[in-house]
């Protein structure tokens, strides 16, 4: 083990291309994914990959995973599927297992939607408890993870609507009635996620930050783009009765400590691919 390594635990949409650009930056990477089918391509791309399932407790080599100087934890929430409390479990299951590790620094990928929609800016402080959250459960496995300090740094990113590529906002409405088009957007571009987390890394930045794109166009505005550029049906956008309540998530207060340039700092302009 050396002081730059990092175990991505959960190589998906995100972990592979944050994996790759932590390899092309001087970093050792190992990675987890539950597909057994993918780890051969992670592992072409010169990641240490491991097969990992969180059941929610952990089955696969964790302990090697677990062998490295950096950990980012990067799995979906699937609160839907499996109930609010299986998500926290999961990280519950991971934070034992980091307490009995050498790890230094834990990074948790959580997301926005922990912050209720009170129609004003959110900023981080505007939610730390459980109870104050539109998400509870990710709250809780948020606070696994901070738990783990002082012994260990640790870091949670409140990640918006990850966007980019081959996820692309009108493929999602196409021919559907939409009456939240005056709501802003709170996205933020793969690219970018990649950077701030390679950021965050570099810098050894501990605390709780919001990461989305600094400004925050329509929905309406998005979508007719979208579906223009992309030949996408244009959905019907109807006036509600009331107004559609919405939440404008600041990210001032990671920009300011990092120093980020985005290279996406505008939705309406982020970089798709069909």
């Amino acid at each position: 083990m050396t002081q730059n390594t990092v175990s991505i635990i959960g190589c998906g949409w995100l972990g592979t291309p944050l994996a790759e650009n932590l390899l092309a930056t001087g970093y050792a990477v190992k990675g987890s994914t539950t597909s057994a089918e993918k780890l051969p391509m992670l592992r072409q791309k010169g990641i240490d990959a491991y097969p990992l399932s969180l059941s929610p407790e952990p089955v696969g080599n964790l302990a090697a995973l677990l062998q490295t100087d950096i950990a980012i934890i990067n799995i979906p929430p699937k609160a839907g599927k499996m109930g609010d409390n299986f998500h926290p479990e999961q990280i519950q299951h991971l934070a034992n297992a980091l307490r009995q590790s050498t790890v230094a620094h834990i990074i948790y990928v959580s997301s926005t939607s922990v912050y209720p929609e009170l129609s004003r800016v959110m900023v981080e402080e505007d939610v730390k408890t459980p109870i104050e959250s539109a998400a509870p459960g990710l709250m809780q496995a948020e606070q696994h993870i901070l738990q783990l300090a002082p012994a260990r740094l640790t870091t949670v990113l409140r990640c918006g609507g990850l966007m980019g590529y081959d996820r692309i906002p009108g493929k999602y409405v196409a021919g559907r009635t939409v009456d939240s088009g005056a709501v802003p957007v709170n996205y933020l571009h793969q690219d970018d996620a990649v950077g701030l987390l390679t950021a965050i890394i570099s810098l050894r930045l501990t605390g709780t930050y919001n990461a989305v794109a600094p400004e925050h166009p329509t929905r309406e505005a998005i979508y007719r783009k979208s579906c223009a550029d992309f030949g996408y049906q244009l959905p019907t956008f109807i006036t509600p009765e009331e107004l559609v309540p919405y939440k404008t998530i600041s990210v001032e207060k990671l920009r300011q400590v990092t120093n980020y340039q985005f290279k996406y700092p505008d939705p309406l302009q982020f970089l798709y691919r069909l």
